[in-house]
């Protein structure tokens, strides 16, 4: 797990797969555990970190989806009031 040393607001973190998988289409069915598997351990820093009232997961893929890290990874943001729509 990562965590931010500095956050502006919040708490930011990122939870990556050791298996590198580069985009959401391409996980295919083999990839459906590895991926619940990361949802499941970033919620256990959410846990970890008792950020109790609320957190997002975001999954970015492709170049209109704002994906700029060509690698699965689930970055978890909380800590704060997050609004919609994001950005």
């Amino acid at each position: 797990m990562f965590h931010d040393l500095f956050p502006l607001d919040g708490t930011f973190f990122l939870v990556m797969p050791k298996e590198p998988i580069i985009e959401l289409s391409e996980a295919g069915g083999s990839g459906a555990s590895l991926l619940g598997h990361v949802m499941i351990v970033g919620e256990m820093c959410v846990a970890h970190l008792g950020l109790t009232n609320g957190f997002r997961m975001v999954v970015d893929e492709g170049p209109e989806g704002g994906q700029s890290v060509y690698r699965i990874h689930l970055p978890v943001l909380g800590g704060r009031r997050l609004g919609w729509p994001p950005g």
